[in-house]
């Protein structure tokens, strides 16, 4: 039953985003400037929030492990960097896509690509060294002391098209588009959530249980699995 659900969720969560797809493909109406290229829209911008949102879940997890360690948040940090990296490469190779028909080019040093490649260059670093510590304690402060000053660039990738001079657009609102690619964005962002959190989970399980196998003594494993041991632990240092 329980695969069931799980192998459903993500189905479901598939057909949300083929409809929003189809929606910006075939029923959105063209963009009065860019005509049909503009239709990559609706890939590109829902893998941009997708990878937004899992970097600041890495945040703050890694922003709550530094005062409660905890596996589970320590999990949480790995599974969300992994995911956030993914889609956020995602996105800049659609940006990419979309950029050479629109710019003549498919990379530019303009402040929004520029620092969206050090964010991802950032979180890079943050798995590399998870893989290169071997003791789980000390990668696990280490890894959350990079997410935190890793996620300075997520304010600045957002805003960096209304603080400086960029190429890329200014983010629209639903004033200034058509309604009918308003919804079609919406149902794809939507879409590209529901599997975003699908990952999250499935990755989050996975990290977890990696980190139960690796602590042999219950002594030395954070508060929650000893809890759930039934042993007494001390706090992760």
């Amino acid at each position: 039953m329980g695969k069931f659900i799980k192998w459903g969720l993500l189905a479901l969560s598939l057909a949300v985003l083929a409809t929003g797809w189809w929606l910006g493909l075939a029923w959105a109406p063209p963009d009065r400037e860019m005509g049909d290229v503009q239709r990559i829209m609706y890939v590109h911008v829902p893998l941009q929030w997708a990878a937004m949102v899992a970097m600041f879940v890495n945040f703050v997890a890694a922003v709550s492990y530094m005062f409660k360690a905890s596996w589970k948040l320590d999990a949480t940090a790995e599974a969300s960097a992994e995911v956030g990296l993914v889609l956020g490469t995602a996105g800049m190779i659609t940006g990419a896509i979309w950029g050479r028909p629109t710019w003549g080019v498919y990379w530019s040093w303009d402040p929004r690509l520029t620092s969206q490649a050090i964010m991802l260059v950032a979180y890079t670093g943050y798995l590399v060294l998870r893989r290169f510590v071997e003791d789980p304690e000390k990668r696990a402060t280490w890894s959350s002391v990079v997410a935190i000053i890793g996620a300075i660039n997520l304010p600045i990738v957002w805003f960096s098209v209304r603080w400086w001079r960029s190429l890329h657009q200014v983010q629209s609102t639903p004033k200034t588009v058509d309604p009918e690619m308003t919804l079609a964005l919406r149902v794809s962002a939507f879409g590209m959530l529901f599997i975003t959190v699908w990952f999250l989970v499935a990755r989050y399980r996975q990290a977890l249980a990696e980190r139960q196998a690796e602590v042999a003594l219950p002594d030395a494993v954070p508060s929650d699995l000893a809890a759930a041991s039934g042993a007494n632990s001390s706090r992760v240092a």
